[in-house]
Protein backbone atom coordinates (compact mmCIF):
# COMPACT_ATOMS: atom_id res chain seq x y z
CA UNK A 1 0.00 0.00 0.00
CA UNK A 2 0.87 3.49 -0.35
CA UNK A 3 1.69 6.16 2.35
CA UNK A 4 0.99 9.46 2.39
CA UNK A 5 3.04 12.16 3.56
CA UNK A 6 1.00 15.18 4.15
CA UNK A 7 2.18 18.48 5.23
CA UNK A 8 5.61 17.14 6.03
CA UNK A 9 7.49 17.97 8.54
CA UNK A 10 10.86 16.08 9.17
CA UNK A 11 14.45 16.20 10.38
CA UNK A 12 16.73 18.55 9.33
CA UNK A 13 19.01 21.13 10.22
CA UNK A 14 18.77 24.48 10.44
CA UNK A 15 20.48 25.82 7.07
CA UNK A 16 18.52 24.35 5.06
CA UNK A 17 17.83 20.43 5.34
CA UNK A 18 16.73 17.77 3.32
CA UNK A 19 14.83 15.75 5.33
CA UNK A 20 12.51 12.62 5.80
CA UNK A 21 9.51 12.18 5.20
CA UNK A 22 6.42 9.35 3.63
CA UNK A 23 2.96 9.31 5.57
CA UNK A 24 1.62 6.64 6.12
CA UNK A 25 -2.54 7.88 5.80
CA UNK A 26 -4.02 11.27 6.00
CA UNK A 27 -4.64 10.93 9.67
CA UNK A 28 -1.03 11.54 10.15
CA UNK A 29 -1.13 15.16 8.49
CA UNK A 30 -1.01 18.35 10.38
CA UNK A 31 -4.26 21.19 10.47
CA UNK A 32 -3.12 23.01 7.27
CA UNK A 33 -1.37 26.26 8.12
CA UNK A 34 -2.11 28.19 5.04
CA UNK A 35 -5.79 28.64 3.31
CA UNK A 36 -4.29 29.31 0.14
CA UNK A 37 -5.36 27.49 -2.67
CA UNK A 38 -2.41 26.75 -4.28
CA UNK A 39 -1.98 23.45 -6.86
CA UNK A 40 -1.46 20.67 -4.76
CA UNK A 41 2.14 19.34 -4.82
CA UNK A 42 2.56 15.07 -4.76
CA UNK A 43 6.49 14.22 -4.53
CA UNK A 44 7.57 10.82 -5.55
CA UNK A 45 10.91 9.35 -4.27
CA UNK A 46 13.31 7.49 -6.65
CA UNK A 47 14.55 3.95 -6.80
CA UNK A 48 15.06 2.41 -3.23
CA UNK A 49 14.21 5.49 -1.67
CA UNK A 50 11.20 6.84 0.72
CA UNK A 51 9.37 9.85 1.00
CA UNK A 52 10.90 11.22 3.98
CA UNK A 53 13.78 12.36 0.94
CA UNK A 54 10.99 15.15 0.70
CA UNK A 55 10.95 16.64 3.98
CA UNK A 56 13.70 19.51 3.54
CA UNK A 57 11.94 20.67 0.29
CA UNK A 58 8.72 20.28 1.86
CA UNK A 59 9.96 22.64 4.80
CA UNK A 60 10.79 24.91 2.19
CA UNK A 61 7.68 25.17 0.52
CA UNK A 62 5.98 25.79 3.57
CA UNK A 63 8.03 28.65 4.73
CA UNK A 64 7.35 30.62 1.70
CA UNK A 65 4.12 30.82 3.01
CA UNK A 66 2.47 27.39 0.49
CA UNK A 67 -0.10 25.86 2.08
CA UNK A 68 0.93 22.83 3.81
CA UNK A 69 -2.07 21.06 3.34
CA UNK A 70 -1.39 20.56 -0.05
CA UNK A 71 2.11 19.13 0.23
CA UNK A 72 2.37 15.55 0.35
CA UNK A 73 4.68 13.01 -0.74
CA UNK A 74 3.68 9.04 -1.86
CA UNK A 75 5.97 6.14 -0.07
CA UNK A 76 5.71 3.18 -2.70
CA UNK A 77 5.56 -0.05 -0.47
CA UNK A 78 8.24 -1.51 -2.73
CA UNK A 79 10.53 1.14 -4.33
CA UNK A 80 13.01 -1.14 -5.60
CA UNK A 81 13.15 -1.43 -9.67
CA UNK A 82 12.85 -5.37 -11.05
CA UNK A 83 15.78 -6.33 -12.70
CA UNK A 84 13.61 -7.28 -15.73
CA UNK A 85 10.21 -5.42 -15.72
CA UNK A 86 8.40 -8.23 -16.93
CA UNK A 87 9.45 -11.00 -14.53
CA UNK A 88 8.24 -11.02 -10.62
CA UNK A 89 10.53 -10.37 -8.75
CA UNK A 90 10.10 -10.59 -4.29
CA UNK A 91 9.78 -7.12 -2.37
CA UNK A 92 10.40 -5.46 -5.76
CA UNK A 93 8.03 -3.31 -7.91
CA UNK A 94 7.41 -3.43 -11.71
CA UNK A 95 6.89 0.06 -13.90
CA UNK A 96 3.27 -0.45 -13.94
CA UNK A 97 3.33 -1.05 -9.97
CA UNK A 98 4.32 2.19 -9.06
CA UNK A 99 2.69 4.12 -11.78
CA UNK A 100 -0.57 2.27 -10.21
CA UNK A 101 0.67 3.30 -7.09
CA UNK A 102 0.79 7.06 -7.82
CA UNK A 103 -2.18 6.83 -9.60
CA UNK A 104 -4.13 5.74 -6.58
CA UNK A 105 -2.60 8.35 -4.66
CA UNK A 106 -2.83 10.84 -6.96
CA UNK A 107 -6.92 10.00 -6.69
CA UNK A 108 -7.13 10.58 -2.95
CA UNK A 109 -5.13 14.09 -3.03
CA UNK A 110 -7.52 15.41 -5.55
CA UNK A 111 -10.39 13.77 -3.64
CA UNK A 112 -8.74 15.14 -0.32
CA UNK A 113 -8.40 18.53 -1.52
CA UNK A 114 -11.21 19.25 -3.79
CA UNK A 115 -8.89 20.25 -6.71
CA UNK A 116 -8.92 19.52 -9.95
CA UNK A 117 -5.56 18.79 -10.87
CA UNK A 118 -2.05 18.66 -9.47
CA UNK A 119 1.80 19.35 -9.92
CA UNK A 120 3.91 16.29 -9.60
CA UNK A 121 7.58 16.22 -8.51
CA UNK A 122 9.90 13.19 -9.02
CA UNK A 123 13.55 12.18 -8.19
CA UNK A 124 15.31 10.00 -10.09
CA UNK A 125 12.79 6.65 -10.87
CA UNK A 126 10.22 8.92 -9.40
CA UNK A 127 10.18 10.83 -12.27
CA UNK A 128 9.88 8.16 -14.69
CA UNK A 129 6.89 6.83 -12.76
CA UNK A 130 5.65 10.13 -13.12
CA UNK A 131 5.86 10.04 -17.46
CA UNK A 132 4.41 6.48 -17.33
CA UNK A 133 1.05 7.91 -15.29
CA UNK A 134 1.07 10.84 -17.67
CA UNK A 135 1.36 8.45 -20.70
CA UNK A 136 -1.20 6.34 -19.86
CA UNK A 137 -4.39 8.11 -18.48
CA UNK A 138 -2.95 10.67 -15.55
CA UNK A 139 -2.24 13.55 -17.61
CA UNK A 140 -6.17 15.26 -17.31
CA UNK A 141 -5.08 15.11 -13.32
CA UNK A 142 -1.94 17.52 -13.89
CA UNK A 143 -0.66 20.99 -14.34
CA UNK A 144 2.90 20.63 -13.85
CA UNK A 145 5.55 18.02 -13.69
CA UNK A 146 9.24 18.54 -12.40
CA UNK A 147 11.65 15.87 -13.22
CA UNK A 148 14.54 15.80 -11.37
CA UNK A 149 17.86 14.16 -12.48
CA UNK A 150 15.49 11.45 -13.84
CA UNK A 151 17.72 9.31 -16.41
CA UNK A 152 15.02 9.93 -18.93
CA UNK A 153 17.55 8.25 -21.89
CA UNK A 154 18.96 5.34 -19.46
CA UNK A 155 21.46 5.27 -17.23
CA UNK A 156 22.66 2.83 -20.16
CA UNK A 157 21.47 2.73 -23.61
CA UNK A 158 21.93 -0.53 -24.90
CA UNK A 159 21.31 -3.42 -27.29
CA UNK A 160 20.96 -5.98 -24.74
CA UNK A 161 18.24 -6.66 -22.08
CA UNK A 162 15.55 -5.09 -23.77
CA UNK A 163 12.82 -5.10 -20.21
CA UNK A 164 15.56 -3.43 -17.68
CA UNK A 165 13.79 0.17 -16.96
CA UNK A 166 16.46 1.58 -17.06
CA UNK A 167 17.79 0.85 -20.66
CA UNK A 168 17.66 3.79 -23.24
CA UNK A 169 17.14 1.38 -25.87
CA UNK A 170 14.63 -0.75 -24.05
CA UNK A 171 10.74 -1.18 -24.28
CA UNK A 172 10.04 0.75 -21.38
CA UNK A 173 12.15 4.45 -21.88
CA UNK A 174 11.28 3.94 -25.88
CA UNK A 175 7.70 4.34 -25.47
CA UNK A 176 8.37 7.11 -23.01
CA UNK A 177 10.19 8.84 -25.50
CA UNK A 178 8.02 8.42 -28.27
CA UNK A 179 10.29 6.37 -30.45
CA UNK A 180 8.84 5.21 -33.49
CA UNK A 181 9.35 2.12 -35.20
CA UNK A 182 12.68 1.64 -36.65
CA UNK A 183 14.04 3.74 -33.60
CA UNK A 184 12.76 6.75 -35.11
CA UNK A 185 13.53 9.73 -32.58
CA UNK A 186 10.12 11.67 -32.04
CA UNK A 187 10.09 15.64 -32.26
CA UNK A 188 8.61 15.72 -28.42
CA UNK A 189 9.09 13.66 -25.59
CA UNK A 190 6.87 15.17 -23.63
CA UNK A 191 2.83 15.06 -22.76
CA UNK A 192 0.47 17.43 -24.01
CA UNK A 193 -1.46 19.75 -21.94
CA UNK A 194 1.05 19.21 -19.05
CA UNK A 195 3.84 22.05 -18.26
CA UNK A 196 7.07 19.78 -17.83
CA UNK A 197 10.49 20.44 -16.46
CA UNK A 198 13.70 18.28 -15.99
CA UNK A 199 16.60 19.48 -13.38
CA UNK A 200 19.82 18.14 -14.21
CA UNK A 201 23.87 18.34 -13.59
CA UNK A 202 26.17 19.37 -15.57
CA UNK A 203 28.63 16.44 -14.74
CA UNK A 204 28.24 15.09 -11.93
CA UNK A 205 25.15 13.20 -11.95
CA UNK A 206 26.20 9.62 -11.28
CA UNK A 207 23.14 7.92 -13.77
CA UNK A 208 24.49 10.70 -16.48
CA UNK A 209 27.79 9.59 -17.60
CA UNK A 210 29.57 8.68 -20.71
CA UNK A 211 30.61 5.39 -19.20
CA UNK A 212 29.82 3.37 -16.67
CA UNK A 213 32.21 4.49 -13.77
CA UNK A 214 28.90 4.67 -11.50
CA UNK A 215 28.52 1.43 -12.38
CA UNK A 216 31.82 0.20 -11.54
CA UNK A 217 32.96 -0.22 -15.12
CA UNK A 218 34.90 3.35 -16.24
CA UNK A 219 35.75 1.91 -19.72
CA UNK A 220 32.16 1.15 -20.61
CA UNK A 221 30.89 3.60 -23.08
CA UNK A 222 27.16 3.73 -21.65
CA UNK A 223 24.90 5.27 -25.04
CA UNK A 224 24.46 8.39 -22.83
CA UNK A 225 25.39 11.88 -21.88
CA UNK A 226 25.33 14.57 -19.54
CA UNK A 227 22.67 15.70 -20.77
CA UNK A 228 20.41 12.44 -20.91
CA UNK A 229 17.89 13.81 -18.22
CA UNK A 230 16.45 16.42 -20.79
CA UNK A 231 13.38 16.18 -22.71
CA UNK A 232 12.34 18.04 -25.86
CA UNK A 233 9.72 19.66 -25.52
CA UNK A 234 10.34 20.47 -21.55
CA UNK A 235 11.80 23.51 -20.05
CA UNK A 236 15.45 22.23 -19.58
CA UNK A 237 17.42 23.48 -16.58
CA UNK A 238 21.07 22.83 -15.73
CA UNK A 239 22.30 23.05 -12.34
CA UNK A 240 26.20 23.42 -12.14
CA UNK A 241 27.92 21.85 -9.64
CA UNK A 242 24.81 19.19 -7.72
CA UNK A 243 24.98 15.58 -7.83
CA UNK A 244 22.31 13.19 -8.83
CA UNK A 245 20.26 13.34 -5.14
CA UNK A 246 20.90 17.03 -5.16
CA UNK A 247 18.91 18.34 -8.24
CA UNK A 248 15.80 17.38 -6.49
CA UNK A 249 16.80 18.05 -2.76
CA UNK A 250 19.05 20.74 -2.51
CA UNK A 251 17.87 24.04 -2.14
CA UNK A 252 18.59 25.32 -5.73
CA UNK A 253 16.51 22.32 -6.82
CA UNK A 254 13.41 23.90 -4.67
CA UNK A 255 14.37 27.21 -6.36
CA UNK A 256 13.73 26.33 -9.77
CA UNK A 257 10.69 23.52 -8.76
CA UNK A 258 9.22 26.24 -6.75
CA UNK A 259 9.51 29.21 -9.63
CA UNK A 260 8.15 26.86 -12.12
CA UNK A 261 5.21 25.93 -10.47
CA UNK A 262 4.14 29.34 -8.46
CA UNK A 263 5.84 31.65 -11.42
CA UNK A 264 7.46 33.69 -9.06
CA UNK A 265 10.75 33.49 -7.10
CA UNK A 266 11.01 32.15 -3.24
CA UNK A 267 11.40 34.53 -0.91
CA UNK A 268 13.65 32.25 1.53
CA UNK A 269 15.90 29.24 0.77
CA UNK A 270 15.97 28.19 4.53
CA UNK A 271 14.01 26.65 6.13
CA UNK A 272 11.96 28.49 9.47
CA UNK A 273 12.25 26.68 12.79
CA UNK A 274 9.18 25.67 14.64
CA UNK A 275 9.40 26.37 18.28
CA UNK A 276 8.25 23.09 20.02
CA UNK A 277 8.65 20.86 16.62
CA UNK A 278 6.73 17.28 17.36
CA UNK A 279 8.43 14.39 15.46
CA UNK A 280 7.41 10.95 15.02
CA UNK A 281 7.58 8.18 11.93
CA UNK A 282 7.97 4.35 11.34
CA UNK A 283 10.62 1.76 11.48
CA UNK A 284 10.90 0.23 8.19
CA UNK A 285 13.90 -2.72 6.88
CA UNK A 286 14.87 -4.83 4.33
CA UNK A 287 13.59 -7.96 2.51
CA UNK A 288 15.64 -10.45 0.19
CA UNK A 289 18.21 -8.15 0.61
CA UNK A 290 15.67 -4.71 -1.24
CA UNK A 291 14.71 -1.98 1.15
CA UNK A 292 10.84 -1.43 1.67
CA UNK A 293 8.65 0.73 3.04
CA UNK A 294 6.46 -1.36 4.83
CA UNK A 295 6.67 -0.96 8.82
CA UNK A 296 8.93 -3.42 11.01
CA UNK A 297 7.17 -4.73 13.88
CA UNK A 298 8.55 -5.39 17.50
CA UNK A 299 11.70 -2.80 16.91
CA UNK A 300 12.74 -0.73 20.50
CA UNK A 301 12.51 2.39 19.54
CA UNK A 302 15.22 4.90 22.19
CA UNK A 303 15.51 8.64 21.97
CA UNK A 304 18.08 10.17 23.97
CA UNK A 305 19.57 13.50 24.10
CA UNK A 306 22.69 13.77 23.03
CA UNK A 307 25.22 15.45 25.71
CA UNK A 308 28.56 17.16 25.05
CA UNK A 309 30.53 14.37 25.17
CA UNK A 310 28.36 11.99 22.75
CA UNK A 311 26.67 10.31 25.89
CA UNK A 312 23.07 9.48 25.64
CA UNK A 313 22.42 11.88 28.65
CA UNK A 314 18.23 11.57 28.85
CA UNK A 315 16.02 9.47 27.67
CA UNK A 316 13.35 11.34 26.15
CA UNK A 317 11.51 8.62 24.51
CA UNK A 318 10.68 4.70 24.56
CA UNK A 319 8.42 2.31 22.50
CA UNK A 320 8.08 -1.04 20.66
CA UNK A 321 6.84 -0.46 16.57
CA UNK A 322 3.63 -2.35 16.60
CA UNK A 323 2.46 -3.87 13.23
CA UNK A 324 2.64 -1.19 10.85
CA UNK A 325 5.83 0.11 12.27
CA UNK A 326 5.25 3.57 13.84
CA UNK A 327 6.58 5.29 16.74
CA UNK A 328 6.34 8.32 18.38
CA UNK A 329 5.46 10.87 18.92
CA UNK A 330 8.36 12.81 20.88
CA UNK A 331 8.49 16.69 21.54
CA UNK A 332 12.01 17.72 20.54
CA UNK A 333 13.91 20.72 22.10
CA UNK A 334 15.22 23.17 20.16
CA UNK A 335 18.55 23.13 19.53
CA UNK A 336 19.13 19.78 21.40
CA UNK A 337 20.77 16.84 19.32
CA UNK A 338 19.57 13.13 19.44
CA UNK A 339 20.38 9.77 19.18
CA UNK A 340 17.67 7.01 17.78
CA UNK A 341 18.68 3.84 19.38
CA UNK A 342 16.70 1.20 17.06
CA UNK A 343 16.65 -2.62 18.69
CA UNK A 344 16.09 -5.64 17.06
CA UNK A 345 17.06 -9.22 16.96
CA UNK A 346 19.92 -8.68 19.27
CA UNK A 347 20.98 -5.53 17.16
CA UNK A 348 20.96 -2.24 17.53
CA UNK A 349 21.28 0.93 15.24
CA UNK A 350 22.19 4.37 16.35
CA UNK A 351 21.06 7.43 14.39
CA UNK A 352 22.60 10.57 15.70
CA UNK A 353 21.03 13.44 14.11
CA UNK A 354 21.48 17.37 14.58
CA UNK A 355 18.57 19.74 16.06
CA UNK A 356 15.17 18.85 14.50
CA UNK A 357 13.71 22.56 13.20
CA UNK A 358 10.19 21.44 12.03
CA UNK A 359 7.31 18.72 13.40
CA UNK A 360 7.62 15.10 11.41
CA UNK A 361 5.08 12.90 11.66
CA UNK A 362 7.25 11.25 8.92
CA UNK A 363 10.31 10.63 10.72
CA UNK A 364 11.35 7.62 9.12
CA UNK A 365 14.07 5.34 9.87
CA UNK A 366 15.46 2.02 8.46
CA UNK A 367 16.52 -0.73 10.26
CA UNK A 368 20.02 -1.05 7.88
CA UNK A 369 21.92 -4.57 7.78
CA UNK A 370 25.65 -4.75 9.07
CA UNK A 371 27.75 -2.80 6.21
CA UNK A 372 29.59 -5.01 3.71
CA UNK A 373 32.86 -3.07 4.14
CA UNK A 374 32.69 -4.29 7.87
CA UNK A 375 33.84 -7.77 6.95
CA UNK A 376 37.35 -6.43 5.67
CA UNK A 377 38.08 -3.88 8.59
CA UNK A 378 40.86 -4.21 10.90
CA UNK A 379 40.36 -4.43 15.04
CA UNK A 380 38.83 -0.85 16.41
CA UNK A 381 35.89 1.83 16.30
CA UNK A 382 33.95 2.97 13.51
CA UNK A 383 30.76 5.12 12.61
CA UNK A 384 28.96 4.99 8.87
CA UNK A 385 28.83 8.38 7.91
CA UNK A 386 25.75 9.01 5.92
CA UNK A 387 24.00 11.74 3.52
CA UNK A 388 20.66 10.52 2.03
CA UNK A 389 19.90 13.74 0.38
CA UNK A 390 23.30 13.78 -1.69
CA UNK A 391 26.83 11.98 -2.10
CA UNK A 392 30.27 12.28 -1.23
CA UNK A 393 32.98 13.64 -2.31
CA UNK A 394 36.12 15.11 -0.20
CA UNK A 395 36.96 16.89 -3.49
CA UNK A 396 34.05 18.86 -3.37
CA UNK A 397 32.38 18.69 0.54
CA UNK A 398 35.11 17.41 2.82
CA UNK A 399 34.26 15.33 6.01
CA UNK A 400 36.25 16.13 9.28
CA UNK A 401 36.57 14.18 12.22
CA UNK A 402 37.58 15.65 15.38
CA UNK A 403 38.84 18.75 13.08
CA UNK A 404 41.12 16.77 10.09
CA UNK A 405 39.98 15.41 7.08
CA UNK A 406 38.33 12.00 6.76
CA UNK A 407 41.06 9.79 4.73
CA UNK A 408 37.78 7.43 4.34
CA UNK A 409 35.63 9.69 2.69
CA UNK A 410 35.22 8.88 -0.90
CA UNK A 411 37.09 11.30 -3.54
CA UNK A 412 36.33 12.15 -7.14
CA UNK A 413 32.37 11.94 -8.87
CA UNK A 414 29.94 11.74 -6.09
CA UNK A 415 28.95 8.28 -6.17
CA UNK A 416 28.26 6.99 -2.23
CA UNK A 417 26.13 8.22 0.42
CA UNK A 418 27.82 6.63 3.15
CA UNK A 419 30.84 5.03 4.44
CA UNK A 420 32.73 3.65 6.99
CA UNK A 421 35.26 5.69 9.15
CA UNK A 422 37.76 4.85 11.94
CA UNK A 423 37.48 6.54 15.01
CA UNK A 424 40.70 6.81 17.37
CA UNK A 425 38.82 7.96 20.71
CA UNK A 426 36.06 7.40 22.30
CA UNK A 427 33.90 9.99 20.81
CA UNK A 428 34.60 12.28 18.01
CA UNK A 429 32.87 15.14 16.31
CA UNK A 430 32.18 14.65 12.69
CA UNK A 431 31.17 17.68 10.34
CA UNK A 432 30.20 18.16 7.17
CA UNK A 433 29.34 22.01 5.83
CA UNK A 434 27.78 23.44 8.26
CA UNK A 435 26.28 20.54 10.15
CA UNK A 436 27.86 18.81 13.36
CA UNK A 437 27.26 15.63 15.42
CA UNK A 438 28.90 14.43 18.29
CA UNK A 439 29.07 10.46 17.92
CA UNK A 440 30.13 7.64 19.59
CA UNK A 441 31.88 4.58 17.69
CA UNK A 442 31.61 0.89 17.80
CA UNK A 443 33.95 -1.66 18.29
CA UNK A 444 31.20 -4.53 17.19
CA UNK A 445 29.33 -3.16 13.88
CA UNK A 446 27.77 -6.85 13.62
CA UNK A 447 25.82 -6.07 16.67
CA UNK A 448 26.08 -1.76 16.88
CA UNK A 449 25.65 0.45 13.96
CA UNK A 450 26.24 4.03 14.85
CA UNK A 451 25.33 6.38 12.22
CA UNK A 452 26.07 10.04 12.00
CA UNK A 453 23.29 10.91 9.83
CA UNK A 454 24.26 14.09 7.89
CA UNK A 455 20.37 15.50 6.52
CA UNK A 456 21.98 18.12 4.64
Amino acid sequence: MFGIARRLHGVMVAVLLVGTVGMSSSAQAQQAGSTAAETPVVFVHGNGDDAAKWIGVMWLFESNSYAKNHLYAIRFSNPMARTDDTKEEAFRSSTTDAAAELSSFVTRVLIETHSKKVALVGSSRGGMTIRNYLEHGGAGNVSYAVLCGTPNHGVTALDGNPNAEFNGKGIYLQALNHVGNGGMEASSEVVDGVKMMTLRSDTLDKYAQPTGIALGNASMKTGVSYDGPALKGAENVVLTGLDHRELAFQPRAFAEMYRFITGKAPQTLVVKAEEHPVVSGLVTGFMAGAPTNQGLAGVGVKVFAVGPKGEAAMLVYEGTTAQDGHWGPLQAAAGQEYVFDLAYQGRHVRYYKAPIPRSTALLNLRFLPVPKEAAALTAGNYVLVARPQAYFSRDRDPVEVDGVLSKDEPAGLPLRDSFLTAIPSEVATVRLRNETLVVRPSGDLGKDLPVADFLW
